[in-house]
């Protein structure tokens, strides 16, 4: 089993970039503002949402480790 350690900072940060492309996304499906204002900050949103991800998630795949027992063997995980 992998497991990643990660701070109340990080958290927040993959959070907010989450939140960032959901809103994207949910102005470009709405019809409530103007359509023009509304595609360019959907669009805005979105694309800071995926940019900014991309490195945290690098960040978190460089921290997996394997998860070790107690006496220091590698835990054994049935799929």
């Amino acid at each position: 089993m992998k497991q990643v350690s990660l701070t109340i900072p990080e958290i927040g940060l993959i959070a907010g970039t989450r939140a960032a492309g959901a809103a994207g996304l949910a102005l470009l499906l709405s019809n409530r503002i103007d359509p023009n204002q509304r595609r360019a900050i959907g669009w805005t949103l979105l694309a800071v949402g995926v940019i900014t991800t991309v490195p945290l998630i690098a960040q978190v795949f460089g921290k997996l480790q394997e998860c070790k027992s107690p006496d220091g063997g590698e835990v054994k995980v049935k799929d």
